[in-house]
C-alpha cells in the first residue's frame, strides 16, 4: 500500500491532532499567519484546556488556488490544547478589544516527564506559554472557507 500524498487530500475541513513534535510541526505550518483577536483566547482551568478561535490562511489550498486562478482563502478554526496546567502571556494586552494578533509558530520544549512548555509565537514579540502535562493539540476548521480579505499570500511564508 502506498503512502497518501498531499495532493490526494479532499477539500473538506481539517480536523487534525498532534501528540508528537513532528505532528505539531504540521499544525504549526497550517496555522502560520493565522489572525485572531485577544478576546478569541480562552483558558478553562477546570477542564485544563486552552483554545483559540482563529482565522487561518488555507496553506493547503494555496497551490490549487494559484493553478486555478481563484482567490486565496481563509477559514475559521479552533486550535485547542489539552492538559494545560498554566498559561502565561507576554506582549498581549487582553483588555484591548481591538488588538489583532498574528500567530507565527507553535514551539514545544519537552520536560523529562512527557509534559513541557508549548509556546505560541506571535508577531510583534508577543507569546503565549502553556505548561502542559503532555503534547495534545487539535486543529479543527469550524466554518466554510472564505475569500482572504487581503487577496494575497501572507508575507512570512517562503
Amino acid at each position: 500500500m502506498a503512502d497518501a500524498r498531499f495532493e490526494d487530500a479532499g477539500e473538506g475541513p481539517l480536523y487534525l491532532g498532534a501528540e508528537t513534535v513532528e505532528d505539531l510541526g504540521v499544525i504549526s505550518a497550517l496555522v502560520q499567519d493565522a489572525v485572531l483577536s485577544a478576546q478569541d483566547m480562552r483558558w478553562l482551568p477546570r477542564k485544563r484546556r486552552f483554545a483559540l478561535l482563529l482565522n487561518r490562511f488555507r496553506w493547503e489550498d494555496r497551490e490549487t488556488a494559484e493553478r486555478e486562478g481563484r482567490p486565496y482563502e481563509r477559514v475559521r478554526s479552533v486550535l485547542a490544547f489539552e492538559g494545560v496546567l498554566a498559561v502565561r502571556t507576554q506582549g498581549i494586552d487582553r483588555t484591548d478589544r481591538d488588538l489583532v494578533l498574528s500567530l507565527l509558530a507553535l514551539e514545544f520544549e519537552p520536560d523529562a516527564d512527557g509534559g513541557g512548555r508549548l509556546v505560541l509565537v506571535l508577531a510583534g514579540d508577543g507569546a503565549v506559554a502553556l505548561e502542559v502535562e503532555a503534547l495534545e493539540v487539535v486543529l479543527k476548521d469550524v466554518t466554510r472557507p472564505y475569500v482572504a480579505p487581503s487577496g494575497r499570500v501572507p508575507e512570512h511564508r517562503d
